[in-house]
């Protein structure tokens, strides 16, 4: 069994982890999608988000724009992460168990921040 966690607003895949408003939750056995769930972060940030993520036994989590801390602490928890995407989270699950998604290095945010625009890579953060 495998836990998928995309971040998630609107069907689509939010593109700052660290602000994710909700996540969908996939369950999946054999490749195949046992159940999903969104579920609200209820406002919980960035250093909450690990935990948030670790209590719900997830293994993989699907995202736009993450920094190399919440990187790092996803993957020492055992996280695999496949950030810089973008679209449908659904269709990005099933492009995931077909083995078509990769981590994209576009993905990586390397600077925080109070307001103000900017990119990270290819896509925009909010």
């Amino acid at each position: 069994m495998e836990k998928i966690a995309v971040t998630y607003e609107n069907n689509e895949i939010f593109q700052h982890f660290g602000k994710a408003p909700a996540f969908l939750i996939v369950t999946t056995e054999e490749k195949q999608i046992v159940s999903t769930e969104v579920v609200s972060t209820d406002g919980s940030g960035h250093s909450a988000l690990f935990q948030f993520l670790a209590d719900r036994g997830i293994n993989t989590v699907i995202c736009g724009g993450i920094g190399q801390g919440a990187r790092d602490a996803l993957a020492s928890g055992g996280m695999k992460v496949i950030a810089g995407q973008s679209g449908s989270a659904e269709a990005a699950v099933r492009f995931y168990l077909n083995g078509d998604l990769r981590d994209n290095p576009a993905g990586q945010c390397n600077h925080h921040h109070d307001a103000g625009g900017h990119s990270c890579g290819e896509h925009g953060c909010r």
